[in-house]
C-alpha cells in the first residue's frame, strides 16, 4: 500500500528539505560484488543468475526502512511492501519491464521472475505494480561494464542497480554494480549500508 506522509513524520524531513528542490538531486555509489556464491547456486541449480541477484537485492532492501520512501513531485510516500523491476527484450525486439514483488520466499520469487518476465517479453507491455515501492535494476551481461550513471534530473526516483558482465578468475567471480538514489530519500551512509547487505545476502544464498 502507498501511503503520503509529512516529511516530519520520517527521519527524512531536513534532507527533504536540502534536496527535494534540487535540480539534480540522485547520488551514484559503485561497489565491485563478489558473486562467486550467486554463480555456483545458479549453476547448481538452474536457477537464473539475474534473479538470485534481484532476489538479493529485494533481501537487502527489506531491512533498510528508507528504501520504503519515495520522494514524488514535492511529495513524500511510504510503501509497506516492495518489488524489484527487471528490464527484458519484448518478442518486438525491444524492450519491456516487469515489477516482480518481493517475498523472503526464494522458490515463489523465482515463479514470480519466471512468470512476469515471460509475459512481459510476450505481450511487449509492462507489468507495473501501483502497491509497491520499485527498486529499479537493468543488466547488461553483453559486456563488462565499470559503472553506469543513469538520469540526473530527479524525474526517475527510484532506486536504481545496473551491472554488465560478471567477470571470472581462478578462485573469484566479481561484478561491478552501480547504485543510484535519491538523496531524499536515504543519505549515503544507508546506500553503503543496502549495498553491504546485497553482499551478506549473496554469501547467505543457500542452494
Amino acid at each position: 500500500m502507498k501511503t503520503e506522509i509529512q516529511p516530519q513524520e520520517s527521519t527524512r524531513v531536513e534532507a527533504f528539505k536540502m534536496w527535494m528542490s534540487s535540480p539534480q538531486p540522485m547520488v551514484t555509489l559503485m561497489k565491485t560484488l563478489d558473486v562467486t556464491r550467486l554463480v555456483k547456486v545458479s549453476r547448481r541449480t538452474g536457477m537464473k543468475f539475474n534473479m538470485l541477484l534481484c532476489w538479493c537485492i529485494g533481501k537487502a532492501a527489506s531491512g533498510i526502512r528508507e528504501l520504503y520512501l519515495l520522494p514524488v513531485e514535492g511529495k513524500l510516500f511510504r510503501y509497506d511492501r516492495l518489488a524489484v523491476n527487471v528490464i527484458v527484450e519484448n518478442s518486438k525486439g525491444g524492450i519491456s519491464t516487469c515489477d516482480v514483488p518481493f517475498t523472503d520466499d526464494l522458490s515463489q520469487f523465482n515463479q514470480q521472475y519466471l512468470q512476469l518476465t515471460k509475459q512481459a517479453a510476450e505481450s511487449c507491455m509492462n507489468l507495473e505494480r501501483e502497491d509497491c515501492m520499485i527498486i529499479g535494476t537493468t543488466a547488461m551481461p553483453q559486456t563488462e561494464l565499470d559503472g553506469i550513471v543513469n538520469q540526473y534530473s530527479g524525474i526517475f526516483n527510484n532506486p536504481f542497480l545496473a551491472w554488465g558482465r560478471y567477470r571470472q578468475s581462478w578462485f573469484k567471480t566479481t561484478l561491478p554494480v552501480s547504485f543510484q538514489f535519491h538523496h531524499v530519500q536515504m543519505d549515503g551512509g544507508h546506500a553503503a549500508r543496502f549495498l553491504e547487505g546485497v553482499q551478506q545476502a549473496i554469501h547467505q544464498l543457500k542452494g
